[in-house]
């Protein structure tokens, strides 16, 4: 058995060695070097661009800008991690800008340093035109009906009026700001053309869609396109569709009849490769006095681009969560002069379970009930949004084995009760959910005549282990030691796969290369002349035999509400007279269905637990309202949690689960759900500790003071 074994990386020692390649570790023969030159204001127009000095730098190849760049195709495509509405932006085709940071020139030079510093030598001036960027300043609208295919708008019951009646009330605003991907691994494409044919050494979380966006731009087949991507340095969602960079460098090779080599900076990764939105929630919730909801009102709205609508599932756990008769939800957006945002790690439910969860421990407090017995009492019997039966849910089980972890039953409920020495203890805890997503796969299945097999999907691996974890699954369905296993991923010349995002490749992948091993295993036996095993099977064949799956969901979606579950507790210190927080433990059970790997697995959570932190204690983008500017575009002032934030004790709890519903494996993913909840949790435990309740992350000194 290798499925369920706490089994170490099989690519570590390439990791740790340096021999794990990069996108921009790839170096390809007479390659050039490109260099973007960025808008410095929100909205106008472009009056003139001269790149006069900047063609004469020593070792310029050319400059393109919009007067000279070829006309792209930019044919329809819409992947399902574009939005669903608008058109994404077409780089250097026309004098218009849009947002701060938007493309506005590329150089090309024989070396990087030559072209950065011929960046630096273009002039531009600009027919400056007010733009939008204070979301607080703009009423936001309600997204295109189709976007997303989620409702805008939902409504159960008599919400305004249970709100009315109930018995105690809590209406409340919570506020998160923008916050930018900040991956170890920064952006990069090489672009080479060879004739009517063209190789990408990208970062991508899906090789095919950044294939199928290149050849919508230009015009061309995608089967002309091989895109190479076997490593992936962290990316959090920031690599889910293809930017606008991986265009600029096909453009550049293209023009300059040379491979280009384009990197981006830490300070444009603020400005190109997408963002959490800021995100503004109004959460009502009213409950008689023993605990019951009656009534909950979700509103959130959240910021978009002027050119295309993204909208995330803010609202949709509100619906499924907690109990309750009466419900409405609604999610806006606010168009406004940035570039749009994308998918962020849990993207949507992490926001919108802050909210949601705040408000709870809220609730908890004005009607003097524990935290963990309010979610207890209205817990459903069913998802209450779809009347459907969830294929399987732990939530209670999460509550009482992270709480008897944690020792929640010593808490003492009064706010400022609890010390150790002079700092504020604070105990807080809340519910985390994610959905379970799966989508199309294709896996296939070599064996050998020397008893080894080679697996291979074109799936991405940015962290979470998919090189082992598929190597575990193969080698469980093929019967053979994992040493003789050779998974490959990262290529478009393999089996398609779906996007590496949505903590749906375990479900997806994973349903692929099991049934792409056991067709093969099966195949292999039927021709082995009665041999008794598969190792004798191939001896006899004498040559290899393949396998190719082909595996699409079912209609268990349509059948059962689909989801993952957890439970979050925190403990944080927090100095009375500073207002220094410390997180000091966590403990997160989690219901997500077969675990395959529990030593990756676990590490997940933990880097979920530590991005939770970042959200509730540091990270936020201060944007300058006159023009777009973020101003803290760099690690020196954008905090992100290090080693001495890391708490000592991380706790993570698999309850064990069987569902046969979802998929195959009958596994959940976990990469998402790992970070929600844990904002929330923290600030709960911040308001235990001090008696301050914070409604607007992150939780910085001066809230507290």
């Amino acid at each position: 058995m290798t499925i369920g074994q706490p089994i170490s990386r099989i690519d570590g020692r390439q990791k740790v060695t340096g021999r794990a390649t990069y996108a921009a570790e790839f170096d390809v023969p007479g390659q050039a070097h490109g260099a973007i030159v960025r808008s410095t204001i929100a909205n106008g127009r472009i009056a003139s661009i001269d790149s006069t000095a900047a063609e004469r730098a020593p070792g310029v190849i050319t400059v393109l800008t919009h007067r000279n760049a070829p006309r792209l195709a930019y044919r329809l495509h819409k992947a399902m991690v574009d939005p669903a509405i608008g058109e994404r932006l077409h780089v250097l085709q026309d004098d218009r800008v849009s947002h701060q940071g938007q493309p506005i020139a590329l150089v090309i030079a024989d070396t990087l340093e030559q072209a950065i510093h011929a960046a630096t030598l273009v002039r531009v001036t600009y027919a400056s035109e007010r733009g939008t960027i204070d979301i607080s300043r703009i009423g936001p609208v309600m997204p295109t009906p189709q976007e997303g295919g989620r409702p805008s708008e939902t409504r159960r019951g008599d919400p305004e009026g249970a709100l009315a009646r109930a018995e105690v009330k809590v209406d409340q605003t919570y506020v998160i700001p923008r916050e930018n991907h900040n991956p170890i691994e920064m952006h990069a494409t090489i672009a080479a053309w060879d004739g009517d044919r063209l190789t990408l050494w990208d970062k991508t979380q899906w090789v095919h869609n950044t294939a199928d966006e290149i050849a919508a731009v230009f015009g061309i087949p995608a089967e002309n396109i091989r895109v190479i991507s076997p490593f992936v340095g962290g990316a959090f969602g920031s690599a889910l569709r293809p930017w606008p960079h991986v265009t600029l460098a096909t453009l550049g090779a293209r023009v300059a009849r040379r491979p280009v080599k384009l990197m981006l900076s830490r300070r444009e990764m603020y400005y190109g490769v997408g963002y959490r939105p800021h995100t503004v929630q109004r959460v009502a919730l009213g409950a008689s006095r023993d605990g019951r909801l009656a009534a909950i009102v979700h509103d959130g709205y959240q910021e978009t681009s002027t050119y295309e609508e993204f909208s995330e599932a803010l609202v949709s756990p509100t619906g499924f969560l907690h109990s309750c008769p009466n419900v409405y939800t609604r999610r806006r957006i606010a168009p406004m002069n940035v570039h749009t945002p994308g998918h962020m790690r849990a993207p949507g439910e992490v926001s919108g379970i802050f909210a949601l969860e705040s408000a709870m421990d809220e609730l908890a407090v004005a009607l003097n009930i524990d935290p963990v017995e309010l979610r207890l009492r209205n817990e459903p019997e069913q998802d209450e949004s779809t009347q459907r039966p969830f294929s399987s849910r732990s939530t209670k089980e999460c509550y009482r084995v992270a709480a008897e972890r944690f020792g929640w039953t010593r808490r003492n409920p009064e706010p400022r009760s609890m010390r150790d020495g002079r700092w504020l203890i604070g105990w807080g805890m809340a519910s985390a959910t994610y959905p379970v997503y799966r989508a199309p796969a294709s896996a296939m299945a070599r064996l050998l005549p020397d008893g080894t097999a080679e697996v291979m999907s074109a799936s991405s691996d940015m962290g979470p282990g998919t090189w082992t974890s598929m190597t575990q699954v193969a080698a469980e369905t093929l019967g053979l030691p994992m040493e003789r296993v050779k998974f490959t991923l990262g290529d478009t010349r393999l089996p398609r796969a779906p996007v590496h995002g949505g903590s749906m490749t375990m479900a997806s992948v994973g349903s692929a290369v099991q049934e792409a091993c056991r067709k093969a295993r099966v195949g292999a036996l039927a021709r082995g002349g009665g041999a008794n095993d598969l190792l004798e099977a191939m001896r006899r064949i004498g040559e290899p035999v393949e396998a190719l799956a082909d595996v699409t969901p079912g209609d268990e979606s349509q059948r059962f509400s689909m989801h993952a579950f957890g439970a979050l507790f925190v403990e944080v210190a927090v100095d009375p007279d500073f207002s220094e927080t410390r997180v000091r433990r966590i403990v997160g059970a989690y219901g997500a269905g077969r675990i395959v790997n529990p030593k990756t697995t676990r590490s997940q959570c933990i880097g979920g637990m530590i991005g939770g932190i970042g959200m509730a204690l540091m990270e936020h983008s201060v944007v300058d309202v006159r023009n777009g500017r973020v101003a803290n575009a760099n690690f020196a002032e954008y905090a992100v949690p290090v080693h001495a934030d890391a708490p000592p004790v991380m706790d993570v709890i698999f309850v064990d689960e069987h569902d046969p519903h979802v998929n195959p494996l009958g596994v959940k993913g976990v990469g998402e759900i790992a970070m929600v909840g844990v904002a929330p949790a923290i600030t709960n435990a911040i308001f235990h500790a001090t008696g301050k309740r914070v409604r607007e992350l992150p939780v910085t000194l001066d809230k507290l003071l």
